[in-house]
Order: structure tokens, then sequence, then C-alpha cells
């Protein structure tokens, strides 16, 4: 079965730099992205930001309380 993100890790500008998944592992934001590419993350996907850089977000469902920035800290 695959994992999903249940929490993030921010810096002081907010922005989301590691995850922890739902087996409790800490992944940096590149692993991240490795993790989800491959499928081993459900639940998310990777685009590209504006600035071609790639971006990970949770998959569209309508529900605003799982999206990536309203998950839980740790």
């Amino acid at each position: 079965m695959a994992e999903y993100f249940e929490r993030v890790r921010k810096n002081a500008d907010g922005d989301i730099v590691s995850f922890q998944t739902s087996s409790g592992k800490e992944l940096t934001y590149e692993e991240a992205i490795a993790a989800v590419e491959s499928g081993t993350i459900q639940g998310a996907n990777v685009g590209k930001a504006r600035n071609g850089r790639p971006v990970i977000r949770g998959n569209a469902d309508g529900d605003p309380n799982n999206n990536l920035d309203n998950l839980p800290t740790f």
C-alpha cells in the first residue's frame, strides 16, 4: 500500500522543506519529489513552479483540509 504525506516541516518563510509520511519516515523535499514521481507516495503530484523548479502539490479533491500547506507540522 502506498504511503501519503501526514505532516510537514516549514522554514521561517512558511515554505515546506520536508515531509513526514504515514509510516513516520521523514523525507527532504528532494526525496519527496522522487517518492511522488515513483508512485511510492499517493495523493500528490509533481508540477513545475513559475521559476521552472519542481513543486509538490496535493491532488485536487475539493477538500482544503488535506492540502499540503494545511497539514500539521512536526
